[in-house]
């Protein structure tokens, strides 16, 4: 995704940090409320995917997962004001199934919540385009109550609305390591995770958990109870995390037509 100050490079970077890190790093929340000790299953060697990546394919360059010769997948895009204004139905003619739109983020370093400013644009647009969609957050929670108001936000602003697609967690570094949020313990950001997705689910939606593996592993997956995760990862012939997925991110150069900027490309998985 597209955001406020983080490269690629230093996600990849971080990403493969926070990996090695995950591996030898154990914690637990002082209060008792929660149990964290050895709870990220992404980091054991018995890890089975319920997908046979034998069945993903690329077709005019983009992924697809079939089952018994039949199309199982769907063909994503996720927006924000980066992609500027946007022509929906051309996207829908284009082959695109859905799409998550930004709803809001909080800045990293001031820490002030805001409204995306295509949010209204982009969700009538792709709504009147017949396209399913979901929103995300981009969140700089530093503690259960950011979290909660960045959820209470999000409610706020959908006003009722119905989504198709859950809402889900953005939460990232910045690139230039000067983010409030950056160096929270995992217990810390577990704990805003959780809180930001209750919040949402108490509002009568969906939640998920949006990261690479990186991020995915700073939090303790046990404690999110299950949630759906979607799963960024580039350049990449078919996704290597060692968790379980509903939607890999595999790209942040995608062409689409409607939209005159490279674009996020997703594949949602048939759950299983």
């Amino acid at each position: 995704m597209k955001r406020q100050e983080h490269p690629i490079a230093f996600r990849a970077l971080s990403a493969f940090c926070a990996l090695l890190l995950a591996a030898t790093l154990t914690a637990c929340d002082a209060s008792g409320r929660l149990s964290f000790d050895g709870l990220w299953p992404g980091v054991t060697s018995g890890y089975v995917s319920p997908y046979d990546w034998d069945n993903l394919a690329q077709e005019n360059g983009r992924f697809v997962y079939h089952e018994g010769g039949k199309q199982v997948s769907r063909t994503g895009i996720d927006v924000s004001s980066h992609q500027g204004a946007i022509n929906w139905r051309s996207v829908a003619a284009d082959g695109i199934d859905f799409a998550f739109i930004r709803l809001g983020y909080r800045g990293s370093s001031e820490g002030q919540v805001y409204l995306d400013q295509y949010f209204e644009d982009n969700y009538r647009g792709a709504t009147e385009a017949g396209l399913p969609i979901g929103v995300y957050f981009f969140s700089q929670a530093i503690n259960e109550a950011e979290a909660h108001e960045e959820a209470e936000f999000v409610l706020a602003a959908l006003a009722g609305r119905a989504l198709a697609y859950p809402v889900a967690y953005d939460f990232e570094p910045t690139g230039d390591g000067s983010g409030r949020a950056n160096h929270l313990p995992r217990h810390q950001l577990t704990s805003d995770a959780l809180a930001f997705c209750e919040t949402i689910e108490a509002g009568g939606h969906r939640a998920m958990i949006y990261g690479n593996a990186g991020d995915i592993s700073r939090y303790y997956l046990e404690v999110l109870k299950g949630r759906a995760i979607w799963f960024a990862e580039y350049d990449a012939s078919y996704p290597s995390g060692q968790f379980d997925f509903s939607i890999w991110q595999y790209s942040n150069s995608g062409q689409v037509a409607g939209i005159n900027t490279a674009v996020d490309m997703n594949i949602e998985l048939d759950s299983h």
